[in-house]
């Protein structure tokens, strides 16, 4: 593990890029020691100084939620970032991407919880008992990354490369739908840019609420009521530019639209 002001150095990176909107070299370019929990250390660190500002975590997401990225990767569990309040654009409005370095957006599920969820290994039924509702949601990523170059340790510590997050269409609840077998068209431009069905997400995307529960116990904390988890990419990433209309468009779930800025 790192040491406390090697934590703190990287953090002042990492925070700084996402603040002043510019690049910085994958960290273990400089910390070649750096391991997966070093990088959770640095979002840690990180949170603290958002909430220090007056900045709001409302969740969770999920990365690295399909098995050939996960092997690719070498790990059998998926990433965990932090969703912040001001990072939650309303659907039908406008998405500010200004001075993001390599925006991409995705399709995927949220899942919004009614009630605490802690332990370390919830099944499937405990989740959705303890679920108000899903719904559709669009997250758009931006690595700050120079070339695009990163590794786990760093990307991590970057809070999973979380820049914007959208959520709309309709609620559901998950014993009215299957979550695992919904459709999902990601068009950009009136153009179908990719597709996909929910179960891409490790087979439910449930299952990535449950591994963050776990993740979380692990940690001594638990997933409170009314947290936001998206649940990890069911479509590609796909990359978006300024002018652009992204539609997301979610089988018995409606749509989200917005415009990019």
């Amino acid at each position: 593990m790192l040491d406390a002001a090697a934590i703190a150095e990287l953090a002042n990176r990492v925070d700084g890029a996402q603040s002043n909107r510019h690049t910085i070299a994958k960290l273990t370019d400089d910390y070649p020691g750096m391991t997966v929990d070093d990088g959770y250390a640095v979002q840690d660190e990180c949170l603290r100084r958002w909430q220090a500002r007056g900045r709001a975590l409302i969740g969770y997401k999920a990365g690295l939620t399909s098995r050939a990225k996960m092997i690719q990767m070498g790990v059998d569990v998926p990433s965990f970032g932090l969703l912040m309040r001001d990072t939650c654009d309303a659907e039908g409005g406008v998405v500010p991407t200004a001075g993001l370095i390599h925006p991409r957006v995705e399709g995927e599920i949220a899942y919004v919880m009614a009630r605490d969820l802690s332990g370390p290994a919830v099944s499937i039924d405990q989740v959705h008992a303890a679920t108000d509702f899903i719904q559709p949601a669009i997250e758009i990523l931006d690595s700050r990354f120079e070339k695009f170059r990163f590794d786990l340790p760093s990307v991590v510590a970057d809070n999973g490369s979380s820049a914007r997050f959208v959520m709309g269409g309709r609620m559901r609840r998950p014993d009215d739908v299957d979550p695992a077998t919904i459709g999902i068209v990601l068009e950009i431009n009136g153009e179908a840019a990719a597709l996909a069905c929910s179960g891409a997400v490790l087979g439910h995307p449930a299952r990535a609420v449950q591994m963050l529960v776990a993740w979380l116990h692990e940690r001594g904390r638990i997933l409170p009521a009314g947290s936001v988890v998206l649940t990890g990419a069911a479509t590609e990433a796909m990359p978006i530019a300024k002018g652009d209309i992204v539609c997301a468009r979610f089988q018995d779930m409606g749509s989200i639209n917005v415009r990019i800025d």
